[in-house]
């Protein structure tokens, strides 16, 4: 019987937002701290991005709330041999956190023109060739309605950033959705 309630207690442990949390030194960050405090215990992010949606409340009747929700996506490189980290706000607490691929010695320093980036976060993208020679973005509106009543509106990104790899005659186009990279192609100068 105390085995049955050790082994309940351990798991208990492991089940806790504790376990889950990141460490930024000596100091915990989970889900529900403020994003001035990851700031004060992680230092400044690498590359950060900001996104909106709208949610609406009651919609089938007759008063609908609407609110303007924002996100803050924070992009943290350890290192090379240590995995980047991608923190989500949602309006300045932390809402989740998320493991990318291996850091880099230094920001822009790691760009493989071979390299396959599909998949990589623009955190990652940063991170490996650094800010983009050229950017632009265009935006679809998304609805979704997970329950009747409530609506979620949010901005689709896309984005093309244009990199010059050095080549003569072409340079790198990457294609992005929703921070992303889906596909990419060489682009005549």
């Amino acid at each position: 019987m105390i085995r049955r309630y050790a082994f309940l207690a351990i798991l208990l442990l492991l089940a806790s937002p504790a376990a889950f949390a990141m460490r930024c030194g000596s100091r915990i960050v989970n889900v529900g701290t403020q994003d001035f405090q990851v700031r004060d215990r992680c230092g400044e992010p690498f590359y950060a991005d900001t996104y909106y949606a709208t949610e609406v409340f009651g919609n089938d009747g007759p008063v609908a709330q609407y609110r303007d929700v924002q996100y803050d996506v924070w992009y943290y490189n350890f290192g090379p041999n240590t995995l980047m980290r991608r923190f989500v706000f949602r309006d300045g607490v932390l809402a989740r956190e998320e493991t990318l691929g291996y850091g880099v010695s230094e920001i822009g320093g790691d760009c493989n023109p071979n390299r396959d980036y599909r998949g990589f976060s623009v955190g990652e993208l940063v991170a490996r060739c650094g800010e983009p020679a050229s950017r632009r973005a265009s935006y679809d509106t998304i609805v979704h309605r997970p329950v009747p009543g409530y609506e979620r509106y949010r901005d689709q990104r896309r984005e093309q950033w244009v990199y010059d790899f050095g080549d003569n005659r072409f340079l790198r186009a990457f294609y992005l959705v929703d921070g992303r990279v889906e596909s990419d192609e060489p682009i005549e100068r």
